[in-house]
């Protein structure tokens, strides 16, 4: 991931000047945030969400899509089904496609949509380093547990009767954004939050959220990013690292 930036934005590149990582909330119908999400460096997308019809909203340029396995499992056996080849870049073969692993079955889709690239239709496919994977599972965890004290007054040794370990994850919201201190200068935030009779995903009617994320103790870690990057724990062990500024856009 370390490559990421040259990979973008050229040769040379440490470090995108703007980002702007886009969620998925429904908070965003009817925002008209599209022109200044479009303005920025770089504009990453989570789980390939649709954007034709919500320009106006979410913008329409798309620098990478970070998405988790499931997703690209899921339109990689689906497009074989009906062409050859691997159809999950939905906003063109030249976008790279950053993923994290949720099951290891799930590189055989990687490999096999990588084996589909070539000089004139590109696919460049990432997979993220384990050591990101591991920083974000903390990050998760240690906001879950906080929130959780927080909120019963119980030692966060008792987080585990209320969560099932093996089954909370975090976010492929908050891995981006993760991935986004590292790679860009001034980030940006946009779609991570919600509001009474908004849609889960902005592109579909869900409305309920997942059980296996702490959305509340994430959008916690977002407002630190942003008020008091000097409290977030773990991302001070990377030697010279420093928190870039992150500007929440609900």
């Amino acid at each position: 991931m370390a490559d990421l930036p040259a990979l973008l934005l050229g040769p040379g590149r440490r470090r995108a000047a703007t980002c702007a990582v886009v969620g998925n909330s429904g908070i965003l119908l009817g925002s008209r945030r599209g022109a200044q999400i479009d303005a920025h460096d770089l504009v990453i997308r989570l789980n390939n969400a649709r954007v034709a019809g919500f320009a106006r909203d979410v913008g329409a340029r798309t620098g990478i899509s970070f998405v988790n396995s499931n997703i690209l499992h899921h339109c990689a056996v689906r497009s074989a089904v009906t062409t050859p080849g691997c159809g999950c870049h939905p906003y063109g073969r030249a976008v790279p496609l950053a993923m994290y692993v949720c099951q290891p079955a799930h590189l055989l889709d990687a490999l096999i949509c990588n084996a589909t690239a070539t000089p004139e239709s590109p696919f460049p496919l990432l997979v993220t380093d384990a050591r990101l994977d591991a920083l974000c599972a903390r990050i998760a965890k240690y906001y879950s547990m906080r929130r959780f004290v927080a909120a019963t007054g119980q030692p966060p040794s008792n987080w585990t009767r209320s969560h099932d370990e093996s089954y909370f994850h975090y976010s492929s919201g908050l891995q981006a954004v993760v991935m986004a201190l590292g790679a860009c200068e001034e980030v940006s935030l946009f779609g991570f939050g919600k509001a009474p009779g908004a849609k889960h995903h902005y592109h579909t009617n869900q409305k309920k959220e997942l059980d296996l994320h702490d959305y509340e103790a994430e959008y916690q870690f977002y407002r630190d990013l942003q008020e008091r990057p000097e409290a977030v724990p773990f991302l001070d062990e990377a030697p010279g690292f420093k928190v870039p500024p992150v500007k929440l856009y609900w």
